[in-house]
C-alpha cells in the first residue's frame, strides 16, 4: 500500500524535515512547507513568532516532539544571503519559542548544506568552494545574532570531480563576537525563590557571559550542590536554576548586564550553565577539559556541550585570565562523558576584538553531527491535540 497516497485525503498541508543530532541533542531542520517569510532575518523571526507559531508548536511539542526537542528553519533569502555575504539564513526553534544562536544546530546545518546538492533545498550550493589545500568547505550562515562562518572538512575522491564531507574530522565554526558581561555578580534570592540545597544563604554569586545569547555561568557548589556532575540530580538542579533565573530577572540592576551594543533583540537571559572544571577527557591538543549542564529556554536540558555556551565560557575564561589566545579547551556534556568523551566540543579563542567598548573574542568551536532520518509531518483537519501540547 502506498501510505502517502492513503493519507492524502487527510492532508491539507505538510512540513518536511531532515533529522540530525549533535552529541545526542536533536535538530529538526525544516526545509519545505513553512509559509513564505519576507524582510530581514529578524523581521522573519518576528513574523514566524506572531503568525506561524502554531507550526513551531506542532513540530517541537508532543506528539511529534518532546520537551527537550530543538529545531531550525532554513531561510534561503535574508538580507545577508541576498547580498552574497551568507549562503543560508536560519531561524532556531526551542520548546519555549525561538533562540538567537545555537552551536549544535550550526554544526548540524553546516554539514547538511555541504552534503546536499539539491539546489531546490539549497539554492546557493554551487557557490560553496572547496579548499584544495586545507581539504575543507566554508559555509556562511546568517543567524539572528549575526554571521557565523563554519568550516566543514571534505575530500575529493580521485575518480570523481565532486567533493564530499570527510566524516573523520570535526566541523568547526567561528563565533560571533563573544564577551564577559559581568563577573562575580551577587544575585539576591528572596524567600519565595529559595530551594532546599541553598540552605540559609541569601545570595548566589554568578558570572554572566554572551556567546550569541546571554548565559549565567556558575559551578554546582554555588547553588548548594556537590561539585561533581558525574551523576547530577537534574530535577533538583533544574528547580534551582529556574529560581535563580527568576531572581536574576527580578532585578533591574542585574538585567542591565544583559546589554548588547548592537542589538536590543538579544538582550535577554537564555540559559543557566552549571559547570564542573576538570571533569572529562581532553581532546587531542587540548590544554584541559570541563563539563557543563545547560538549562536553556523553558528549562530544557541540552544533551550536547552547547556551542554558544562554549563561546560564552571561553570569553569568560579569557576575561578572567584563565585562557590565552590559541589555547584549546575541551567542553563536555553529561552525554559525551557517558560515551568516554565522544561528542565533546572544543573551544579556542582565536581573535581578540572590541565590542561596545569592552574586550571580546571570536571563538572557534569544533564538534560533529549525525543524521537520524527525514520526516514529512501532517496535521489532520480538526485534530486539536495534534497541534502540539506539553506536559511539564
Amino acid at each position: 500500500m502506498d501510505v502517502q497516497s492513503f493519507l492524502r485525503p487527510y492532508v491539507s498541508s505538510q512540513v518536511k524535515t531532515i533529522e540530525m543530532h549533535t552529541t545526542g541533542e536533536p535538530t529538526r531542520i525544516v526545509y519545505s512547507g513553512f509559509p513564505e517569510l519576507r524582510g530581514t532575518l529578524l523581521e522573519q523571526l518576528a513574523l514566524a513568532r506572531s503568525h506561524y507559531d502554531y507550526i513551531r508548536r506542532s513540530l517541537i511539542h508532543e506528539p511529534r516532539g518532546h520537551r527537550d526537542m530543538y529545531g531550525a528553519i532554513l531561510r534561503p533569502h535574508t538580507e545577508l544571503v541576498d547580498a552574497g555575504q551568507a549562503h543560508m539564513g536560519v531561524l532556531f526553534l526551542t520548546h519555549e519559542g525561538y533562540s538567537t544562536m545555537c552551536g549544535h544546530a550550526t554544526i548540524a546545518i553546516s554539514r547538511l548544506l555541504v552534503d546536499c546538492t539539491d539546489t531546490a533545498l539549497f539554492p546557493r550550493h554551487d557557490e560553496l568552494l572547496f579548499d584544495e589545500e586545507k581539504k575543507e568547505v566554508e559555509v556562511r550562515l546568517h543567524v539572528p545574532c549575526g554571521l557565523v562562518r563554519a568550516t566543514v572538512p571534505a575530500i575529493k575522491p580521485s575518480d570523481s570531480g565532486n567533493w564530499c564531507v570527510d566524516t573523520t574530522r570535526t566541523i568547526h565554526y567561528l563565533s560571533v563576537p563573544s564577551f564577559a558581561a559581568g563577573i562575580g555578580l551577587s544575585v539576591p534570592i528572596p524567600p519565595s525563590l529559595r530551594w532546599p540545597n541553598l540552605g540559609d544563604r541569601e545570595n548566589v554569586i554568578v558570572d554572566v557571559a554572551y556567546g550569541g545569547t546571554f548565559y549565567i555561568v556558575l559551578p554546582a557548589p554555588a547553588l548548594g550542590f556537590s561539585p561533581s556532575l558525574a551523576h547530577p540530580d537534574i530535577a533538583a538542579l533544574s528547580d534551582a536554576t529556574k529560581k535563580l533565573r527568576a531572581a536574576f530577572n527580578a532585578s533591574a540592576e542585574l538585567r542591565s548586564y544583559l546589554h548588547h551594543p548592537d542589538h536590543e533583540d538579544l538582550q535577554f537571559l537564555y540559559s543557566v550553565f552549571v559547570t564542573e572544571p576538570g571533569r572529562g577527557v581532553p581532546a587531542p591538543e587540548s590544554a584541559g577539559a570541563e563539563t557543563g549542564l545547560c538549562f536553556f529556554a523553558d528549562q530544557q536540558v541540552d544533551r550536547s556541550p552547547t556551542g554558544s555556551g562554549v563561546q560564552a565560557r571561553v570569553a569568560l575564561a579569557v576575561e578572567k585570565g584563565e585562557r590565552k589566545l590559541g589555547q584549546r579547551w575541551t567542553y563536555h556534556s553529561i552525554v559525551s562523558n557517558a560515551y568516554g568523551g565522544k561528542g565533546g566540543f572544543t573551544g579556542t579563542p582565536v581573535e581578540e576584538i572590541e565590542i561596545g567598548g569592552r574586550r571580546g573574542v571570536r571563538v572557534r568551536v569544533s564538534g560533529w553531527a549525525n543524521y537520524t532520518g527525514f520526516s514529512t509531518f501532517i496535521v489532520e483537519e480538526g485534530d486539536e491535540v495534534g497541534r502540539g501540547f506539553s506536559l511539564k
